[in-house]
């Protein structure tokens, strides 16, 4: 419908594009260190850049060969979350989330886009599945560290919040794993690996960024939110949008829109993928909820440090209502609805059709908020 295949307001995957074609032109040209003198530092969304730079060199710039390559990203990812998902809550609950993986519209949708949120979900789901195996399983070697330490190293180059939160499940399982999962001379061969990791990154122009972010979240968010309150189209209401909102209900969101809102065509493909994880959301509060009643936290803490970690920073960014910045933790998610799904009876049913009228209603009230403050009420 545009023209070239690229979806409508593509700035950034036309962005990537252009520029992995121009290190393809370095590559042959042997003079990479024009892109590394470039990055001058700037590690966060690099990484896709220089790989596809290199995919573009193999494949001659072939865009639809990049697309298949995010097909097959996309099936493996499904695989690796049946793994993992099968190691801590069993076989039945491995199929469901593997199923939801496999048919949920937002995975689907970025297949077939130009951007970098199918590589960066399946380096964030295999750092979580080689991490899970670490730490349960029994017949430990230090082969086992290389993987995980590798992989989260890898998500600084594609997000340095993303980064830090896949360290941050680390240290946060190494400190409050069950003894059942992880024995003390294990746990403790494994803290030193992560502390060396953590110097060396904190060591480097990597934590810059991160101090970078962190320091500027609150002030980026309400510069973000100011923007979208005068910009042509944009809501008057945006400016009171802040993390204090958006943190409670940060597993729901992004709502749905169902009304016409001019300049948002990509926002009209992934609205049913929205409505559908705001249905999935009441699973993952189940599930959650079932976890810390049965006092079970700390036999799943990898996987709850990493996704309330990570949706708890997006919250307190300025991307908390895009769908795309949701998009790492979105398989973890489907992981905790499967579980909720396993452990669902009668007596909880009824709260669902409660939560159902409760989504209804925060959709129409969304959609009130973006009429009225566009003064079209």
């Amino acid at each position: 419908m545009t023209g070239q295949p690229f979806e409508f307001d593509a700035g950034d995957a036309f962005g990537y594009h252009e520029e992995a074609i121009w290190v393809h032109e370095l590559i042959n040209a042997g003079n990479l260190q024009t892109f590394f003198s470039y990055l001058d530092g700037r590690f966060s969304d690099m990484g896709y850049t220089f790989y596809l730079g290199w995919q573009y060199w193999i494949t001659g710039d072939s865009i639809i060969i990049a697309r298949l390559l995010k097909v097959l990203y996309g099936a493996y990812t499904c695989v690796l979350i049946y793994k993992l998902t099968v190691r801590n809550f069993g076989e039945e609950t491995g199929r469901i989330a593997a199923i939801f993986c496999m048919l949920m519209p937002n995975l689907i949708l970025y297949t077939g886009l130009h951007t970098k949120e199918v590589e960066m979900v399946l380096l964030t789901v295999a750092f979580m599945e080689r991490s899970d195996w670490m730490f349960r399983n029994k017949k430990f070697n230090l082969v086992e560290i290389a993987p995980p330490i590798l992989l989260a190293g890898s998500l600084f180059f594609f997000r340095t919040v993303l980064g830090a939160t896949a360290i941050f499940a680390l240290f946060t399982t190494l400190l409050f794993t069950s003894t059942k999962v992880l024995g003390m001379g294990k746990r403790l061969i494994l803290a030193v690996w992560v502390l060396l990791t953590v110097a060396y990154f904190v060591g480097g122009k990597i934590s810059n960024e991160v101090e970078q972010v962190w320091k500027a979240r609150e002030a980026t968010q309400q510069a973000s939110m100011d923007w979208r309150t005068v910009q042509e189209n944009g809501n008057k209401f945006a400016k009171y949008a802040t993390g204090a909102v958006f943190a409670p209900i940060i597993f729901i969101i992004p709502f749905p829109t169902i009304i016409e809102t001019p300049l948002q065509q990509n926002q009209k493909i992934i609205n049913g993928g929205n409505y559908v994880k705001n249905i999935m959301a009441f699973f993952v509060i189940f599930a959650l909820y079932w976890i810390i009643k049965e006092g079970k936290w700390r036999e799943y803490i990898t996987l709850s440090a990493f996704t309330i970690g990570y949706l708890l920073i997006i919250a307190n960014s300025s991307f908390a209502q895009s769908e795309r910045f949701h998009q790492p933790a979105l398989p973890f998610l489907l992981v905790f609805a499967a579980f909720g799904i396993s452990k669902m009876t009668n007596k909880e049913k009824k709260y669902f059709r409660w939560y159902t009228i409760f989504i209804f209603l925060a959709i129409v009230v969304w959609s009130w908020f973006k009429l009225a403050g566009r003064g079209m009420t």
